[in-house]
């Protein structure tokens, strides 16, 4: 792709939804409807919202790591710790899940989709029977590229009923005595046409995983082991990053909280959404132009070519396009298949070491530095910096429609907003062609303590009329729902925006 890439004009059909609202009308006031039907234009949309549905059942907070009795597994003792056999499975298929325990010691699988559940955060769907558990081999990294995989025989296998709703799933993983550990996965259901397409930063997930934090063997594309046990920096890391392990201690991928704050408030906000895995955008199961809108709401860095192909494909389509955190699109990398010969099962960046394995897909560097490839010309900013404490977001544009109901002004100050990574503009980057750029924050903050920068939070908006949001900061979905950090203007903002690209929700 180069700067010059303009997606091409779709045309829309307004919905029967789409339509209401602009009347100020929510679509379950409409007197005498009882939807169900097929929307006309749509072909595959229905005006029935099995999310709404699915989050109208009782909730249950058992899932929680601190729920009263547990105490969550860690890489030091290895009391219970299990992987998914996929990052993601169409309902009607199967998934395996591979568990390890310290100890001869019974444990059970509970299955638990995220939502909101008047505020239980996750229902309970199946559990296991009984399991009996014993200690799988921690293996050694690869010594060519630090890939750690394991060789677990299946424990138990889930097949998805048809009639589960596409969303954010954990297997939790609970011993008789009270330890948990975690993994994660996800229901697709992208036949289904929906408003908003989610989709989790599993690539991201594994590059951050370090297990097993045990003094060997771990590695992540950051770090890695000395060879006196100690955890060494960027020299130790990992080339080569594997599924088939379980994520570090409990069990949760580093930041995947960000997605989790995101799910749990549009669920309770009523939005139709399906979800996938960034893997799915990878091996092409995602049609573009089955959503309005496709959302990355967690820290999403390590992308493919074709993952990024997928995304120019959404914009040509007409689909929008919301990033809620920052650093996005950054590293160029390969998702391979593994040792094993199984599919998509590795994803590979060397980063600034020299790449051997470079084929038609390119060398894995940042997407910066391949000719006409800065993320920059396609989402409007790019990562600019760690910032070294949580700074306020400033706002700008303040009479822009996104911050339009929030009361605020430009110059005004939302606390402690700008947080771990943080994009801006890049004068020596090319801006994205045929389109126009709306800065909706200016935030000065210290690149680890010293530097100086500006965070910006930017909207794009093509010729064709397509959108392009990038918040810029870490704390942009954790101010959706997480306790001590809810900020009225975000949820305010967010849901301005997504009202322009998809309408108001159910």
């Amino acid at each position: 792709m180069t700067s010059e890439f303009t997606p091409k004009k779709k045309r829309r059909t307004l919905t029967r939804r789409a339509i209401l609202g602009a009347m100020g009308i929510g679509v379950l006031g409409a007197a005498g409807y009882a939807g169900g039907g097929e929307i006309p234009g749509r072909p595959g949309h229905t005006d029935r919202n099995p999310v709404a549905t699915e989050n109208a059942e009782t909730g249950d907070r058992r899932w929680r790591p601190d729920a009263r009795g547990v105490a969550t597994s860690t890489d030091a003792h290895g009391e219970i710790q299990g992987y998914a056999s996929l990052t993601s499975v169409e309902r009607g298929e199967t998934i395996d899940f591979h568990v390890s325990t310290s100890g001869a010691e019974q444990y059970r699988i509970s299955i638990y989709r995220l939502g909101h559940y008047q505020g239980a955060g996750a229902r309970l769907m199946t559990t296991s029977p009984p399991l009996a558990g014993s200690a799988r081999q921690i293996p050694d990294c690869d010594p060519e590229t630090g890939s750690v995989g394991c060789e677990w025989p299946v424990s138990w296998t889930l097949g998805v009923p048809r009639s589960w709703t596409s969303g954010t799933y954990i297997a939790v993983f609970d011993t008789v005595s009270g330890r948990r550990g975690y993994t994660p996965f996800v229901v697709r259901e992208l036949d289904r046409a929906a408003d908003l397409l989610v989709v989790l930063p599993f690539t991201t997930y594994q590059g951050y995983n370090l297990w097993p934090v045990i003094g060997r063997s771990g590695k992540s594309f950051y770090n890695g082991h000395n060879p006196d046990g100690t955890l060494g920096g960027h020299k130790n890391r990992a080339f080569t990053v594997c599924f088939r392990r379980p994520y570090q201690d409990a069990g949760l991928p580093v930041w995947f909280e960000m997605d989790q704050n995101f799910v749990h408030w549009a669920e309770g906000n009523g939005y139709d959404a399906t979800y996938a895995s960034s893997v799915d955008l990878h091996a092409g199961r995602v049609d573009p132009s089955r959503y309005k809108a496709i959302v990355f709401p967690g820290h999403d860095e390590y992308w493919t070519t074709p993952m990024r192909s997928a995304l120019e494909d959404a914009l040509a389509a007409g689909t929008h396009v919301a990033f809620l955190g920052a650093n996005n699109v950054y590293w160029h990398t390969r998702v391979e298949p593994d040792s094993n010969g199984v599919a998509h099962g590795h994803v590979t960046c060397y980063k600034e070491a020299p790449d051997p394995y470079a084929g038609d897909e390119g060398t894995t560097v940042k997407f910066r530095d391949l000719p006409g490839m800065a993320e920059q010309a396609l989402i409007g900013v790019m990562y600019n910096g760690l910032p070294h404490r949580p700074e306020p977001l400033v706002v700008k544009g303040a009479r822009h429609w996104f911050w339009s109901g929030t009361g605020l002004k430009n110059g005004d100050k939302i606390p402690a907003m700008v947080a771990i990574e943080a994009d801006g503009v890049d004068g020596a980057s090319p801006n994205p062609s045929g389109a126009q750029r709306t800065l909706l924050s200016a935030s000065p903050y210290k690149h680890r303590g010293a530097h100086k920068r500006v965070q910006n939070t930017s909207l794009v908006e093509y010729d064709s009329g397509t959108m392009v949001f990038v918040a810029g900061t870490f704390f942009w979905p954790l101010a959706l729902y997480k306790e001590g950090q809810i900020n009225e203007h975000v949820r305010r903002a967010t849901t301005n925006l997504l009202g322009r690209m998809i309408g108001p929700p159910a």
